[in-house]
């Protein structure tokens, strides 16, 4: 009884559907055993909400029932750990806010050094891409554009050529200092990919910003990207 008095007093500071984990509540080791039996049976009585092991949220009511935390909450301890950036939202869970798709998916992709095989969380399929480059605050926006190139071929409900325009419109609006950091990200991306990159780069007047792509690439290789005729340098690059 004691621990449930003084979890249901802890997490009066909590917002509905903010996720949090035993840890949050109580600091002391020597009480998580006690503290998680409380927890699932405050899950059992109703009282709260369990969204996978170890993680809880209160559900917040509306007229029309329970609400579901937000995609934000759902999986921030996939995206941070202990005040530090692992991983970052690419993919399916970016294409709609890149204004490449209006298809929403269920499944969250997120970007990551080290990568897990997919699981089901709530109502979501997480899946996990891996990122070869170190990830931080900065580069996120850098890495989902290269992500977007790598994967062009895979974006649902959309027309590849839109996708090109789309992109060369957002390289295109980059600053230099994003222009230099995107080709060194890009070093560590598939050839295709630095490809599409150099091409995109040199329509855009960009062309000092290609030497290190063209010297990554094999001078023989051709690399297949959809609507590759929106690049009008495209056969330069191999690109066909």
């Amino acid at each position: 009884m004691k621990n449930t008095q003084t979890i249901a007093s802890a997490m009066k500071s909590l917002p509905p559907g903010k996720v949090f984990a035993y840890a949050d509540l109580v600091r002391e080791p020597n009480q998580k055993e006690a503290v998680i039996k409380a927890l699932n049976r405050m899950v059992v009585a109703g009282k709260l909400a369990k969204l996978s092991k170890g993680r809880y949220y209160m559900p917040e009511e509306s007229t029309f029932g329970k609400m579901y935390p937000s995609q934000a909450e759902i999986i921030k301890d996939l995206l941070e750990k202990d005040g530090k950036i692992i991983g970052y939202l690419t993919g399916y869970s970016i294409y709609p806010k890149l204004g490449l798709t209006t298809q929403v998916s269920n499944v969250i992709q997120i970007g990551r050094n080290d990568v897990r095989p997919k699981f089901k969380r709530d109502r979501y399929m997480i899946s996990f891409m891996k990122q070869k480059n170190t990830i931080t605050e900065e580069n996120i926006p850098l890495l989902q554009i290269l992500d977007v190139i790598r994967s062009i071929k895979k974006i649902p409900d959309t027309n590849p050529a839109l996708v090109c325009k789309r992109t060369l419109a957002i390289i295109k609006g980059m600053n230099e200092k994003e222009k230099s950091s995107l080709v060194e990200l890009a070093l560590k991306y598939p050839p295709s990919t630095r490809a599409f990159l150099g091409a995109a780069l040199e329509e855009t007047n960009n062309v000092f910003f290609t030497k290190l792509l063209r010297k990554s690439l094999n001078p023989i290789s051709v690399y297949r990207v959809p609507a590759a005729k929106i690049l009008k340098n495209a056969e330069s690059w191999n690109i066909r």
